[in-house]
């Protein structure tokens, strides 16, 4: 993929004036442009996939669909598509699932001021974007799996059973995740019970905690 002369960039954020004073770092060079922002995980899977972009960047945590989720999405819709991750957290589970979405980078917010145009150029030169403890935690974490013999354990849930406990952990019924999802509200419940049956739990309370654990919602 050749980097365009000016990348073309959609920013998601659920926060304005983080938006704001991301925008304002990246337009202040020459080579980069937002040119679309949205609020919500979903929001921005539906702009990135509207075409017109180079480059999503998403919050990790984000109402409706995570930037976990999307990145996912619009990875297997758009694998040429690059992507970049935010995060206020430097969260060693968050940085493993980003590379697993295909984000080709994790930025702290944080280091957002220092990181994130370079970010930004790399992932467009196809290269990797990795913050220094990043880099230790992903070594540290080969070095010991392969001394064990081990490889890393796939998650319980399809990709579809993580979205139904996000919007449950938001507190959206069940006709309204068939909705939002376009599926039946049949569909909605045996996602559920097989949720529930899958982690060993009993009820919508038990499910917020496990959605809160795992990023899909902030406390």
């Amino acid at each position: 993929m050749t980097t365009p002369l000016k990348i073309r960039v959609l920013l998601a954020d659920d926060h304005t004036i983080v938006r704001s004073g991301l925008r304002m770092v990246l337009e202040a060079e020459l080579d980069i442009e937002v040119v679309a922002e949205a609020g919500n995980g979903a929001e921005a899977l539906e702009k990135a996939l509207a075409g017109g972009v180079d480059l999503a960047i998403f919050d990790v945590s984000m109402p409706r669909m995570t930037g976990l989720q999307a990145a996912a999405k619009l990875h297997r819709q758009r694998p040429e598509m690059r992507m970049l991750m935010l995060s206020m957290h430097d969260n060693e589970q968050y940085f493993f699932e980003a590379l697993k979405a295909g984000a080709s980078g994790y930025v702290l917010k944080t280091a957002a001021n220092r990181d994130l145009v370079e970010a930004c150029r790399a992932s467009m030169r196809g290269e990797p974007f990795l913050y220094p403890p990043a880099v230790t935690a992903l070594i540290r974490d080969y070095l010991d799996g392969a001394s064990r013999g081990e490889t890393p354990p796939e998650d319980l849930l399809t990709a579809r059973e993580m979205e139904v406990v996000k919007l449950i952990a938001e507190g959206h019924s069940s006709e309204e995740i068939a909705e939002m999802l376009v599926l039946s509200h049949k569909t909605v419940e045996r996602h559920r019970a097989n949720v529930l049956g899958k982690l060993g739990m009993r009820d919508r309370v038990d499910l917020t905690r496990y959605a809160i654990r795992r990023g899909l919602v902030e406390p």
